[in-house]
């Protein structure tokens, strides 16, 4: 009997001992996301962006942003147009772009920096893309907001931004109803100039007649009329035959 008690208390010390060795440790940290950043997986997860990343893959800038993210801490903000969105556009308009053009397109949708819902709000306007130059006629894009509304304007269409589709403070992707059309690629061409008017000395020559533009009849250039000449070497010629004539006689 007494030896049961001993085994008993024996291994009631031993699981208290291992509890309190437990109970001392650090937990576990969570374990980290597998494998880098992929802005191409984050789309097909969501779903129906099928078309914007065909062009990521095609353009190749899907890639250039899986770079950027991984290597860098500058953070990128992506507006990602649905599949409805391009089935918008005009039949054969991606067809009808250069592939540098489409490139253009592409880097047109990413901000180079991550901007979050709530600093939509303050974004100082026109924002830089990756497609370059804010300047009017190439790649601005302007952000304005009403309440909780954020709206897009690339001077040729005014898309909505919808829903956050992914977000870890360093990439922001947004869902965007309407494809980003910059202007340096979409604006109409302006129309062509007009000739300048005639000036007023060469719209009076046009006026004038052939007859006119010829030299005046008391230049020093016109020949003399003849007309007056010979009507009176003629009366002379007939006087001086007159009086041979009457000599004669």
């Amino acid at each position: 009997m007494m030896s049961h008690l001993v085994f008993s208390l024996s291994l009631l010390a031993i699981f208290l001992h291992s509890c309190t060795f437990t109970l001392g440790q650090n937990p576990a940290s969570a374990p980290a996301p597998s494998g880098p950043t992929n802005i191409t997986k984050i789309l097909e997860k969501a779903g129906q962006f099928t078309t914007f990343i065909r062009l990521l893959g095609t353009t190749q800038a899907g890639d250039q942003i899986n770079t950027q993210l991984n290597n860098s801490k500058q953070g990128m903000t992506v507006f990602a147009p649905t599949d409805n969105a391009f089935s918008s556009l005009k039949a054969g308009t991606l067809n009808s772009l250069s592939s540098q053009e489409q490139v253009q397109l592409v880097q047109f949708h990413v901000l180079p920096s991550f901007i979050s819902v709530s600093q939509f709000q303050t974004v100082s306007n026109p924002l830089r893309t990756q497609a370059g130059d804010t300047s009017p006629g190439d790649f601005p894009l302007n952000i304005t907001t009403s309440g909780n509304q954020v709206n897009v304007s690339t001077g040729i269409v005014d898309a909505t931004v919808g829903n956050t589709i992914y977000t870890d403070g360093e990439l922001a992707v947004y869902q965007v109803d309407k494809v980003l059309q910059p202007l340096s690629i979409f604006a109409s061409p302006s129309p062509a100039t007009a000739p300048a008017p005639a000036t007023t000395e060469t719209s009076n020559l046009k006026k004038k007649s052939p007859a006119a533009l010829s030299p005046s009849s008391g230049s020093d250039d016109t020949p003399a009329d003849k007309s007056g000449a010979d009507s009176v070497n003629s009366v002379a010629a007939l006087g001086i035959g007159a009086f041979c004539f009457a000599f004669w006689l």
